[in-house]
């Protein structure tokens, strides 16, 4: 078992229940996180989410992103300057679209994130740009339920 710093399981999944937990995804949602594709900005449900707490991975629930680190980049997308652990994102170089960009996704199923790009505040200067439909949010005082291997 591969282990984040803090405490939550990033052993991959494997393709079977990669597939079993995709069995509860809307088509958009499968198209975003399995197909590596983008929502339309200024769509997405969690652009305007104002309420504290923790959003976490749609497909396997493994925490992302803390609303204290969300902010309004304008961009049309929910954007975040910093992860809730920096290990439960993947980073990959993306040269698709003519453009050299990196792509996160959850280290742990792989689900397509967004990218993040260099331009955000302080104090990281990052800005991770996530889909909605890479996402679910768990209020604050709730239990962060990560989905079984």
């Amino acid at each position: 078992m591969s282990q984040s710093p803090s405490g939550y399981d990033l052993t991959p999944l494997d393709d079977d229940e990669i597939s079993r937990l995709a069995a509860d995804l809307t088509p958009e949602e499968r198209h975003v996180l399995l197909n590596h594709g983008t929502e339309r900005p200024g769509c997405g449900v969690f652009l305007d989410n104002k309420k504290p707490g923790t959003y976490t991975c749609r497909l396997c629930g493994l925490p992302l992103f803390r609303s204290s680190a969300k902010f309004d980049s304008g961009t049309g997308w929910p954007s975040f300057f910093a992860p809730f652990d920096r290990t439960h994102v993947a980073f990959v170089e993306d040269t698709s679209h003519g453009m050299h960009r990196v792509e996160i996704r959850c280290a742990r199923c792989e689900g397509h994130l967004g990218h993040v790009f260099p331009d955000g505040p302080p104090p990281t200067r990052e800005r991770y740009c996530l889909n909605s439909a890479s996402l679910a949010f768990v209020d604050e005082g709730q239990p962060l339920v990560v989905k079984p291997a």
